[in-house]
């Protein structure tokens, strides 16, 4: 059956205990908010999930238990990036065995790679993928901005769809435009403010972090998207647009919106805010911040 991607789909924060164990109860809560509130799948192991900072170990129990959880009542995306292929290829084929529904992959990270080792790399992965998968465009983290050709080539390979976090409205828009006569190549907004305009443009959905404390938000945000209510659009975005100013704007590290994700988690009692090494969870001060910032919202939207 063919995987059709669209609408909100969080990417899920990974709960932890303090010894760095998985969080199972605050997994449980944390996957019933989100399917509560309406999301269209879940996507685990992305930049917010701290993938690369798990053990493979840590990553397939969380798939699995994760999987378990969600049971089939949303599409499943899991993130298999990393720097080896056999990695990937072992990633993705525990994720099929979870009963997840598709992988998500950026270029491997650490040593900058050109487009041409890139398309090498998928050349060779592809073949041995035992799921769909869909392109990660995380410019920030992998040191490789994929340029509109080398996504027609890898779209050619298989490719799903993209998950475009450049943070470049006129790429994602460029995106838009040039797969238009491809609607099953489904284009997902990375960065949440511009989840509205994807949709109104033409594009499928958002991975929104602020859908992990906040998934009702996002949903009737893209709701009103996709019937072309402007004032609702506009009033949404406002609050949407207010999270950057409030709930990721606590610490001084690149780090502060996971952070501050967890910390609203931990805020609303899903669950707890540990995080893993080499970061470290908010101070008391910073996470009283982020209860202001969390009880200032819940009474403007009636969450």
């Amino acid at each position: 059956m063919k995987l059709n991607l669209r609408g909100i789909i969080p990417p899920m924060v990974t709960p932890l205990k303090a010894d760095g164990y998985l969080d199972e109860e605050g997994l449980k809560n944390l996957v019933e908010h989100l399917i509560s509130g309406g999301v269209h799948g879940i996507f685990l192991l992305g930049t917010n999930g701290e993938a690369t900072s798990l053990t493979h170990d840590a990553r397939k129990i969380l798939v699995s238990k994760a999987c378990k959880n969600i049971d089939n009542r949303v599409p499943v995306l899991v993130g298999i990036s990393d720097t080896v292929l056999e990695d990937c290829v072992a990633m993705c084929n525990h994720a099929k065995s979870c009963g997840a529904d598709a992988v998500v992959i950026a270029p491997p990270y650490y040593l900058p790679i050109s487009e041409d080792e890139f398309l090498d790399f998928m050349q060779a992965l592809v073949p041995q993928l035992s799921l769909p998968f869909v392109l990660y465009n995380m410019p920030s983290c992998t040191k490789l901005h994929l340029s509109v050709p080398t996504i027609r080539k890898i779209k050619n390979l298989g490719a799903i769809g993209i998950k475009d976090s450049s943070g470049d409205l006129d790429y994602l828009l460029k995106l838009i435009s040039e797969f238009k006569s491809s609607p099953d190549f489904a284009i997902i907004a990375g960065t949440e403010s511009f989840l509205s305009t994807t949709i109104l443009h033409g594009g499928h959905g958002a991975v929104a972090g602020g859908a992990n404390f906040f998934p009702k938000l996002f949903v009737e945000l893209y709701n009103a998207s996709l019937n072309g209510e402007l004032l609702k659009i506009e009033q949404l975005n406002e609050e949407v647009n207010k999270l950057y100013h409030t709930i990721y704007n606590v610490g001084s590290y690149s780090s502060k919106i996971t952070k501050g994700t967890k910390c609203a988690l931990a805020v609303l009692n899903i669950c707890e805010d540990h995080m893993a090494l080499p970061l470290k969870k908010f101070s008391d001060i910073e996470c009283q911040k982020i209860a202001t910032y969390v009880q200032s919202f819940q009474q403007t939207l009636a969450l």
